[in-house]
């Protein structure tokens, strides 16, 4: 019998975190949810868990603060909440390291659909990983991938990439010479199917421009369908 998925949650609105906790009980999750980001904190490092919903504003340490601390010791899965629709929250929480992001307010069986992906996903790599040739290295342009070790220089210096950005770069690199739809890279990368809606496709190739900037690979839009790999001529300077 498969062991039960542990969930963390916390939010300090009580409406909100028992509505999150009954959906995904109701789905057969192990839930526990707290008030504030400093006590999931706590509990975390006696206890793991399988995944983590965090809300951004909340009383103490907030949202971010607490998924970077997480990030230093764990690659848990991590969703955030917050009630600005702002591009600035989304981008950082991205960049801390979370694996995608609800805007309030939300439906809560939208938000279940996600983890269920989330965890579809985290199986699929498992699964995957067993016959990976883990020697491997992928080259496009001045972009060196290695698979082993999961580090990814351009035009000879290391980025810094979160597990999304990594993963999705991969994806393109490996089908360079065609163009990836949305579709195809929510399904492929973040294990969604299409009906679920999401920035997270376009807000991670954002941030991998900017991370890019100094590379001779430029990650071109394809007007209505998604993206492509392409090297300009002149390599960029630094």
């Amino acid at each position: 019998m498969e062991e039960k998925k542990r969930i963390y949650i916390a939010d300090d609105d009580n409406d909100i975190r028992e509505a999150i906790r009954t959906f995904l009980a109701n789905e057969g999750y192990l839930v526990t949810a707290f008030p504030t980001g400093d006590s999931l904190w706590e509990q975390f490092k006696k206890e793991d868990c399988d995944l983590v919903i965090l809300d951004v504003m909340m009383p103490g340490s907030n949202g971010f603060t607490i998924c970077a601390e997480l990030r230093k010791i764990s690659t848990v899965p991590i969703i955030m909440l917050t009630a600005r629709d702002s591009d600035l929250d989304y981008a950082t929480g991205l960049s801390l390291g979370s694996d995608d992001y609800f805007t309030k307010p939300f439906s809560a069986m939208s938000l279940v659909m996600r983890v269920k992906a989330i965890f579809r996903r985290i199986e699929f790599e498992k699964q995957n990983s067993n016959n990976a040739d883990d020697s491997r290295e992928l080259a496009y342009g001045d972009i060196i991938m290695r698979i082993k070790s999961k580090t990814v220089t351009a035009n000879g210096h290391e980025l810094l990439l979160t597990p999304n950005e990594y993963d999705l770069l991969k994806y393109l690199i490996e089908r360079s010479d065609q163009a990836v739809s949305r579709d195809e890279l929510l399904e492929s990368i973040w294990g969604y199917h299409t009906e679920i809606e999401t920035r997270a496709t376009d807000d991670t190739v954002r941030r991998l421009r900017k991370k890019m900037e100094h590379s001779n690979v430029i990650i071109e839009a394809v007007w209505g369908f998604g993206f492509r790999l392409k090297v300009q001529n002149e390599k960029k300077n630094q």
